[in-house]
């Protein structure tokens, strides 16, 4: 199972993220093709290496025309979805400007699908967080982890006016993971990288036990008197006791993925099911049940071949904030079945 881990020592910002996933590797030729079927306003795509406090790292700079256009959730969910972008880079692009939605709502106390973005609706962010989302698709990323965040401190200026550093959807989007202040006045955690962690990233500590392959720097703008980088580990999840199960020959037939839920907004769910069929479940359903001082809850239960299993507990893991995921083989026995057409008084109908 491959593994990236974000090492955010200089916080993290959506250019940073998309640098330091090129660096490591991602085809940055591949992201400009899908990227160039999203129907945006014209703008350049430059990467560069520069040097940051003595590192070699990636600075990706994204220039377009200034536009009074202001973008809502809607809208960018509705671009996207009509883009022609890979599946699981698609999903993960929604993901983050779905938390995105849902940190402006809380903030401003408003419905998600009336939340207007400002400085993350402008082309820069829509690049950096579809981009970043192509990269780890590219890479084959399959678990995020994130170390503790570095923030800055003092006031940054926002459509909204001056806002206190951290941002407040900075602090919505990470609420829970653990932070801490560089002590330099400057924004070094954007909501564009916050939003990435929130939506990728399963914990937030030490590096997990992992064989390092490749590793990537991504560069902020400003100039700091350390480095002004954000670091990505990949490689592959070295713990036996958790390694992905398809890559044991012994392992065969089907397996059935099971957590509990008790704090999704049950609207969610319908949304949950339709990421797990679309990526790869050949069954999944809702179960109410009844937890512990007598809480109403759900167990999402998945069923799917034993090589589908990490893809599918990443998205359990991602989409219904869940802590733990059961896992149990199976044996399937399936009647071969054919589609038969039968002739009715209103037409023509398929038949098992």
């Amino acid at each position: 199972m491959r593994i990236a881990y974000f090492d955010c020592v200089a916080g993290i910002s959506g250019d940073m993220a998309f640098g330091a996933l090129l660096d490591a590797g991602a085809d940055l030729d591949a992201i400009r093709e899908h990227l160039a079927q999203i129907p945006l306003e014209p703008y350049e795509l430059d990467v560069v290496e520069l040097q940051s406090g003595g590192l070699r790292a990636v600075k990706v700079n994204v220039r377009a025309e200034s536009s009074a256009l202001v973008r809502t959730y809607s809208s960018i969910r509705m671009l996207l979805d009509a883009a022609p972008l890979p599946a699981g880079a698609k999903a993960t692009a929604q993901r983050i400007f779905r938390r995105l939605a849902e940190a402006e709502a809380r903030i401003h106390r408003k419905e998600v699908e009336l939340v207007t973005f400002h400085e993350v609706g402008a082309i820069d962010s829509i690049v950096d967080i579809v981009g970043s989302s192509l990269a780890l698709d590219l890479l084959g990323i399959d678990r995020v982890f994130a170390s503790p965040v570095a923030t800055g401190t003092g006031m940054v200026r926002t459509d909204h006016g001056l806002m206190p550093i951290p941002a407040p959807a900075v602090v919505e989007l990470l609420r829970g993971a653990p932070m801490y202040s560089r002590g330099v006045s400057v924004e070094l955690v954007t909501p564009t990288g916050a939003a990435i962690l929130a939506a990728t990233a399963e914990g937030f500590g030490e590096l997990p036990l992992m064989e390092i392959a490749m590793v990537g720097y991504g560069a902020g703008t400003h100039e700091l008197d350390f480095p002004n980088v954000v670091r990505v580990l990949v490689g592959e999840e070295a713990d036996a006791r958790t390694r992905d199960r398809s890559a044991d020959p012994a392992v065969t037939g089907e397996v059935v993925l099971a957590t509990n839920v008790d704090d999704l907004n049950p609207e969610m769910y319908g949304y949950v099911l339709e990421q797990l069929f679309a990526a790869g479940a050949q069954d999944a359903w809702l179960t109410p049940i009844v937890m512990k001082k007598g809480r109403p809850a759900v167990t999402v239960s998945v069923l799917c071949a034993a090589a589908a299993e990490p893809s599918l507990r990443r998205i359990l893991f991602r989409e219904t904030g869940t802590l733990g995921v059961r896992s149990t083989p199976v044996s399937k026995v399936a009647l071969d079945r054919t589609v038969l057409s039968v002739e009715t008084s209103a037409g023509t109908v398929a038949v098992k």
